[in-house]
């Protein structure tokens, strides 16, 4: 008995010392993958691999540092949103007085944009007969700080609104020769240009928009128009069948708001398609819950100093989308983020909201495999490519990551490619 004690004790000792001399090699090769030799040490590179079971950093490569999040910052926002507004939209705010209805608008995005449930709003107007609109409840700018200013032409950027409608798009079909634009009110603003333009293009101080028949491709489908508030109560006026007017008014003390639309199936258009639009809203509305006022910079202030207080290092957080390069955040307080929705939800409910590679979102196309490993949040503009999210390893374990990689001189999916190898390493020995 005594003989049997002992070789027991010496298989496990030395099944303990074979499984530590796998992971120091694990270790070892994935250091490697970072090393001065390795694609990853001509331009900023930060990593970070985390143990959700132990609680433990398992690995790290300039976790400390600071880098432009690009889309990876709307983690950021789904926490917030998760946190203050639960499970549904805030749409609008408003007060009766008499036949007149006064509406202040929440940020709520799903107007007649894309196939979101949308608003009753004839449960709200009717029984008056004026609709006055206001955005003085508005104190965030149309374009968040730190955007290109020729983004305007595209369709990653409409801008931020108190009551959107069309996703503050403009869509456009061409026929024949000519093009078909829609809403159709803007049709008289469309104008024939003799310049080479290959798409619809807007001037950028108005809604008169410019076409060459001759030239024009028909590759972008969308153009964000100007919102005005004229042109709010105009299409509002259209969509309800009653007559909308603009004035002014401050948010009077005493007042009723709408909740009208499920939050989930916004929240998951904006991560697993990096819909920036939906993510500027989504910040507003968490401002108008909050504090009755549209303010992005308020909002954001006040998730840092509330629930996001732990990350280890704060962030320099300035919108809901990512789009600004004035965003910027370290990995290890990614994945801190990534762990915090991974406390605040089941993890099944968590990947819904997560592209997976090979399957969906913006990982559909890339990081496939017959068993999907990567479930993350993807964030790229030119010299920046970010991964945050799972990753399901071969052993049967699931790690949080932070991938981040900056200033490089190469196209992103060149990059991309690369983190892929890094990130099979992570699953095939970790």
């Amino acid at each position: 008995m005594k003989k049997l004690f002992l070789s027991l004790l010496l298989s496990c000792c030395i099944s303990s010392l074979t499984s530590a001399q796998v992971s120091r090699d694990s270790l070892a090769h994935l250091d490697s993958a970072f090393g001065p030799q390795s694609f990853f040490a001509g331009h900023l590179t930060g990593f970070m691999l985390y143990d959700l079971d132990s609680k433990q950093v398992v690995f790290e490569k300039n976790s400390h540092l600071y880098q432009i999040p690009a889309s990876t910052a709307k983690l950021l926002t789904l926490y917030g949103a998760l946190q203050v507004l639960q499970d549904s939209t805030q749409t609008l705010r408003y007060h009766s007085s008499g036949d007149t209805l006064k509406i202040w608008g929440s940020g709520d995005p799903s107007w007649k944009y894309k196939d979101f449930y949308q608003p009753d709003f004839q449960k709200i107007i009717a029984n008056h007969s004026v609709i006055q609109f206001s955005d003085a409840n508005q104190l965030s700018p149309s374009f968040g700080y730190g955007w290109q200013w020729d983004d305007y032409y595209f369709d990653y950027a409409p801008e931020r609104s108190s009551l959107p409608i069309y996703g503050n798009l403009v869509q456009m079909e061409k026929v024949g020769d000519s093009l078909q634009l829609f809403p159709n009110s803007f049709q008289e603003r469309l104008k024939i240009s003799n310049q080479n333009l290959y798409e619809l293009e807007r001037d950028f101080h108005s809604n008169t928009f410019y076409f060459n028949p001759r030239t024009f491709l028909g590759r972008e489908k969308y153009l964000p128009f100007l919102v005005e508030p004229e042109l709010v109560t105009e299409l509002a006026s259209q969509e309800t069948g009653k007559p909308w007017i603009y004035k002014s008014d401050s948010l009077p003390t005493v007042h009723q708001q709408w909740r009208g639309a499920p939050l989930s199936p916004l929240l998951k258009e904006m991560m697993l398609f990096s819909d920036n639009f939906i993510a500027e809203q989504v910040l507003l509305m968490t401002s108008d819950k909050l504090f009755q006022t549209l303010d992005s910079d308020r909002a954001v202030d006040y998730l840092l100093k509330t629930s996001l207080s732990d990350l280890p290092d704060r962030p320099k957080w300035v919108d809901g989308s990512g789009l600004s390069r004035h965003n910027l955040i370290t990995p290890r307080s990614l994945v801190r983020v990534v762990e915090k929705l991974q406390e605040l939800l089941p993890q099944e409910q968590f990947e819904e909201y997560l592209a997976i590679g090979g399957k969906s979102g913006t990982l559909k196309n890339t990081f496939q495999a017959a068993e999907p490993y990567i479930f993350a949040k993807t964030g790229s503009m030119t010299a920046s490519y970010s991964l945050a999210g799972f990753v399901k390893t071969k052993s049967g374990k699931t790690y949080a990551f932070a991938f981040m990689n900056s200033n490089f001189p190469f196209s992103v999916s060149t990059v991309r490619k690369e983190v892929e190898k890094v990130m099979i390493q992570v699953r095939d020995h970790f």
